[in-house]
């Protein structure tokens, strides 16, 4: 069953209008597709909704709802989580009817200097310069921000999906910290523990690798296997911009979730997760 959760439109950083993305779904054989662009944040920002548009986003998905039949369409969104900026989840949730929301933290708030470090993005140097400025270039210190900052998303807000967990590596290429390091591997452990009692999906965003950004999907195999242990729930996604990514490496996710002892993967039907086998 072919589906994907995690979709960005016009309305926020994407190329395209939604229905050109429920035509390319329909095009490749999927039965659901979900729209998750970005949430509103309170200052000024290049990637996300502005607020005025949230209300015609929203119009927009529920009418391909009511026009498209031969797809089963999601309205979400992808809801930035920065501790003490930004907006509830549930704001969005009940006003605006979604269907699910991804929680994601993009930007990693150092309230010592009340600054924000931006991990994302396709350039390593804003990664560089915004660790120096906000962390003063300590790997560790901003890496565990930034899984603290999750760690309070999961308690406060328990998220549908998990979004790209361990994205923070993305720029680093074992240049600040390791993915290896002791503390690293603990944060880790911790979070996976919280999202598993808080009952959360965790995505398996292949973005990163179809974009060369990074070497493994997010998050990566040593996460992953440990999630499988824990008998956390999975769903693919490609965190798509354009309407040619909703499937990207989709065989190479289910590959890997195979290989690790993965036997199903989650996905949305109606207002409930079902289980899919792990096909490719």
């Amino acid at each position: 069953m072919l589906q994907n959760l995690h979709t960005h439109t016009r309305f926020s950083d994407g190329s395209d209008e939604p229905v050109v993305y429920v035509q390319e779904a329909i095009r490749k054989g999927f039965s659901s597709i979900g729209f998750s662009d970005h949430s509103p944040l309170p200052f000024e920002n290049t990637f996300a909704l502005r607020h005025d548009l949230v209300e015609n986003y929203c119009k927009s998905i529920l009418s391909l709802k009511t026009t498209q039949k031969e797809i089963e369409i999601f309205l979400g969104m992808e809801v930035d989580f920065i501790k003490g900026l930004g907006y509830s989840p549930r704001y969005f949730l009940d006003k605006y009817s979604l269907d699910y929301f991804i929680g994601s933290v993009h930007l990693v708030r150092n309230p010592e200097v009340d600054a924000l470090w931006f991990i994302d993005g396709p350039v390593r140097k804003t990664f560089d310069d915004g660790l120096a400025a906000v962390f003063q270039s300590d790997g560790r210190k901003g890496v565990t921000a930034y899984y603290q900052q999750i760690q309070e998303m999961i308690t406060h807000h328990k998220p549908d999906i998990i979004g790209h967990l361990d994205k923070v590596k993305m720029h680093n290429h074992d240049r600040f910290f390791s993915e290896n390091d002791s503390w690293y591997i603990a944060l880790i452990d911790e979070t996976l523990e919280m999202i598993r009692d808080a009952g959360c999906v965790v995505e398996v965003n292949t973005r990163g690798v179809y974009k060369n950004r990074s070497a493994t999907f997010f998050p990566g195999p040593a996460i992953l296997k440990k999630i499988n242990t824990m008998k956390i729930p999975v769903t693919i996604s490609s965190d798509a911009h354009k309407p040619h990514e909703i499937s990207l490496l989709f065989d190479d996710a289910r590959k890997l979730l195979k290989e690790l002892g993965f036997t199903v993967t989650m996905v949305r039907k109606g207002s409930d997760w079902c289980e899919s086998p792990v096909n490719f």
